[in-house]
């Protein structure tokens, strides 16, 4: 049989590697007392981990995958190892931190050298998963099931295994039908297949007739694609510019065959290649690095943000922790909140107060700020203080974001002549902001309470604040005050037409329920405040359970901080992922124009007529994932449905039949149409949900993008889990035509 260990190509040999697929028994640190050693072995595959548990689980429930490893960091680089792994030298420490919302994995080796075999090792096979092909990855994929399937591990397969291979891959063949294909592979007649009969069996279960059938409408009767025929596909495809020269080049880097290749020549593997690679899917890749002007003021941007950003869970009784601000930036979050209470020993606090969340010192979190804010984009972030505390502790603040923070931290204007707008991103890289409230200029010097026109946070618990806890919101120590350089809280004051206009470095804080009302009633005059002024939104405190809103309806108005729950999954934070996806991921979006220009006379209300027809073919899907893999005979019944994220009149969602019992290569060809009346804001949000006709639908995977980078013609959408991870190799093959008037 076909080794299932093409990820582990090269690599064999590799000492690290060979340490980790024997397994190592490391210490597992959960507490100050909770320290359990495990085993943890690389599987065959290359993909997974296994580890051992006290109380034997589902097998799902005994591994991790490398694909879903957000970061691994030595030493005590963790909140966990930096409170509980004292007994352990740094040396000897790893965490291995995972994307979306799992727990860190603290670990301690018994050396020094075991735990940079599996820091090396990690890095090493991650290295090599991010370098895999899709069509790698496949294989990859389907090798590995062939080997679980072979249940005897004898390297050949029984028609009854080949129905176990079928079911764990998703899908629920007709009995004669399969015992035909298999047959059809059966060689030696012996109701085996082995070798050679095992990668046919998989090359016919793998075709692509679809693909094929294009394949086919260009390369005529040699059944080849000439450097002119694929310029010709490259220009169906809606690739005006595309050139000779560009068609040799994708020839030259996808095509597997090298007699093909010396003669400029693609086969229908090379094409699949293609197809299946980063230059084959939906997302632009052009715009995947940082291709938008940054030298614009800030407000002429979308900036990603995050609410509570210290929770790990609900804001009632959820975990504070300072690695929920490493997970935020690592999502390329800019805008982080700090919640700020009065502590113990004169050291400020960060939680939720009046509730029962754990507690985090702010110097820990200032601390955290400076050694993982830029780790992913260079832009500046923005600290978004809500302060409780009374002066003293304001001033212990001030100094912690002096002293940790250094040089990053902005103290002054760039520029004090040009006070007139806000400074660009470009000229703020490398920098952190501190967004807090200002004294009036007429009391900073020994007077510490707030004008009237400066902000309170409106969020809600301050209701039930204390008379003391509420005095002290009002006051403001000048050292602290003094940080607010460019984003100065403010309350918003009423947009009239004649008022003459606040500075520019005033920031407001609206609740969802107020932005929603100002979007309703001053819709125009909101957009041109924020064209010029930073606004923030945040969810209502009634979300007990740190649900979120749709932030789509506050980006149509033009609000710059849009502020999340990054710890609650969900088409919200879908939608988030999907607006900060392009640029490079660096947290900053250029808005569009008609949301930048100060007398723009764009209202979301009322946006003009349509402009643009998007028409979607729902061609077919590739390995979806299974929803339940404990039990075999699960297979999902999927649909697909396609949502239009935008101003309130261009939002639809149309959806496709559902294809009964095949999750591996269901096929709908259903075209589903938009018309659009502001397609520079919409959001594109594809879904694949298992149909069940007694209960809602299960989600099984999706994919957001702006329409201003998805590209026409037949493309992959590559689906990613409800945490935002890769679900490779499951993808859905579209035809895409988007069409302006």
């Amino acid at each position: 049989m076909a080794s299932p260990g093409c990820l582990l190509e090269g690599l064999t040999e590799d000492e690290d590697v060979r340490a980790m697929l024997r397994g190592s028994r490391l210490c597992k640190i959960r507490s100050r007392t909770w320290h359990k050693e495990r085993l943890y072995r690389l599987q065959e595959d290359g993909l997974s981990v296994w580890f051992q548990r006290r109380i034997p689980r589902a097998p799902s429930q005994h591994i991790f995958f490398v694909q879903h490893i957000e970061a691994v960091r030595e030493g005590h680089q963790s909140e966990g190892l930096r409170r509980f792994g004292g007994a352990f030298p740094p040396a000897r420490c790893l965490t291995i931190a995972f994307k979306g919302r799992r727990k860190n994995l603290d670990l301690a080796a018994a050396t020094a050298e075991e735990a940079q075999r599996w820091v090396r090792g990690l890095a090493k096979l991650r290295a090599r998963l991010d370098a895999m092909s899709q069509r790698e990855r496949l294989d990859h994929w389907i090798h590995a099931y062939l080997h679980r399937a072979d249940s005897d591990q004898d390297s050949k397969m029984s028609f009854k295994e080949i129905k176990s291979l079928l079911r764990m891959v998703n899908v629920d063949m007709n009995d004669m039908y399969a015992y035909r294909l298999f047959k059809e592979c059966d060689h030696s007649n012996n109701e085996r297949l082995e070798g050679a009969e095992i990668e046919e069996f998989l090359r016919g279960l793998l075709k692509r007739p679809e693909l094929e059938d294009i394949f086919h409408q260009y390369s005529g009767e040699d059944r080849v694609l000439s450097a002119p025929e694929l310029l010709e596909f490259l220009k169906d495809q809606g690739e005006d510019t595309a050139t000779l020269a560009r068609a040799q080049k994708l020839i030259h880097t996808y095509e597997l065959n090298e007699t093909a290749k010396q003669h400029e020549l693609m086969t229908l593997d090379g094409f699949m290649m293609y197809l299946l690679s980063p230059e084959g899917a939906a997302l632009d890749p052009a715009h995947t690095c940082v291709f938008q002007d940054m030298d614009q003021p800030l407000s002429h941007y979308f900036i990603s943000s995050s609410h509570n950003t210290y929770l790990t869970d609900s804001q009632i009784g959820g975990l504070s922790s300072t690695e929920a601000y490493v997970r935020a930036f690592a999502q390329g979050c800019r805008c982080v909140e700090l919640d700020c209470w009065e502590g113990p020993g004169g050291e400020p606090i960060i939680y939720h107060g009046h509730t029962l969340t754990s507690k985090i010192l702010f110097r820990d979190v200032v601390q955290t700020v400076r050694d993982h804010a830029f780790t992913l984009s260079p832009y500046p972030v923005i600290l978004s203080l809500e302060n409780h505390c009374g002066l003293e502790q304001q001033a212990v603040m001030a100094h912690h974001l002096r002293t940790i923070l250094g040089d990053a931290l902005v103290t002054e204007a760039l520029d004090a002549q040009n006070l007139e707008e806000l400074p660009s991103p470009e000229q703020l890289k490398g920098r952190v902001l501190v967004k807090g409230k200002k004294l009036s200029a007429a009391r900073s010097e020994d007077g510490r309470m707030l004008s009237d026109q400066e902000e309170e946070e409106e969020e809600e618990e301050e209701e039930a604040e204390a008379t003391e806890q509420r005095r002290r919101a009002k006051q403001i120590s000048p050292e602290l005050s003094a940080l607010a350089v460019y984003c100065c809280a403010t309350r918003l004051q009423t947009l009239r037409p004649n008022q003459v206009p606040p500075q520019p470095c005033q920031v407001s804080s609206l609740n969802e329920r107020k932005a929603k009302k100002l979007i309703r009633e001053a819709g125009n005059s909101f957009v041109r405040h924020n064209a010029r002024h930073l606004t923030r939104v945040y969810p209502l405190g009634l979300r007990m359970n740190s649900a979120n809103y749709s932030p789509q309806e506050m980006w149509n108005s033009g609000c710059q901080l849009v502020a999340l729950n990054f710890q609650t999954p969900g088409y919200e934070m879908d939608l988030n992922a999907g607006r900060f996806l392009v640029n490079g991921r660096c947290g900053y979006i250029l808005k569009p124009a008609r949301l930048r220009q100060p007398d723009t006379t764009f209202d979301p209300e009322c946006p003009g007529p349509p402009r643009t027809t998007l028409t979607i073919q729902v061609l077919t899907a590739q390995q979806l994932p299974k929803l339940n893999t404990e039990k075999p005979n699960s297979i999902v019944d999927p649909l697909v449905r396609v949502e239009i994220h935008g101003v309130p009149a261009d939002c639809a969602r149309k959806e496709t039949n559902y294809v009964l019992n095949n999750g591996f290569n269901p096929r709908w060809g259903q075209t589903l149409q938009f018309q659009l009346r502001a397609p520079e804001l919409v959001l594109v949000r594809f879904v694949v949900e298992d149909y069940d006709t007694t209960s809602p639908n299960d989600f099984v995977g999706q994919f957001t993008l702006p329409l201003s980078s998805l590209k026409q013609g037949y493309r992959h959408i590559h689906l990613l889990s409800k945490d935002g991870a890769s679900l490779s190799p499951a993808t859905l093959f579209v035809h895409i035509h988007i069409q302006s008037f």
